[in-house]
């Protein structure tokens, strides 16, 4: 059966595999999903990612990230779904935590955070918060 939302797939994978306490988790790879994994990396939420081909299919390999043994991510969800597309001006780009989190935009410049949005004046599809 076809998956209906993969970067959502990949959210869910991170956020089951920092409540179990792994130090990586599998996710089937994309450009999508690379670049989100990107910005994350960029903002401190993981410890980075790579390709990984050793099955059938390409995966990304994500190595997740802990302080004092608590999760870096507290909360990860995705906000533009399937059956309901979210899209959002730069002026009007939602704030996560009072600025202490980030929102995840796909703009036409690229997938960025939403302070890299503000700062270069670009909208998009909020995909997702993370803080």
């Amino acid at each position: 059966m076809a998956m209906t939302d993969p970067l959502g797939d990949m959210l869910t994978r991170i956020r089951n595999g920092q409540q179990a306490k792994k130090d990586s988790v599998l996710s089937p790879a994309s450009k999508l999903r690379a670049n989100v994994l990107e910005v994350l990396q960029r903002e401190g939420y993981i410890r980075g990612y790579s390709e990984d081909s050793t099955g059938k299919h390409p995966a990304l390999r994500i190595e997740l990230k802990y302080f004092e043994g608590e999760p870096a991510i507290k909360h990860v969800a995705r906000v533009s779904k399937p059956g309901r597309r979210i899209y959002s001006g730069s002026k009007e780009l939602p704030t996560v935590r009072n600025g202490l989190g980030i929102t995840i935009v796909s703009t036409p410049k690229g997938v960025l955070s939403d302070n890299e949005a503000r700062t270069q004046n670009v909208g998009g599809e909020v995909l997702a918060e993370v803080f």
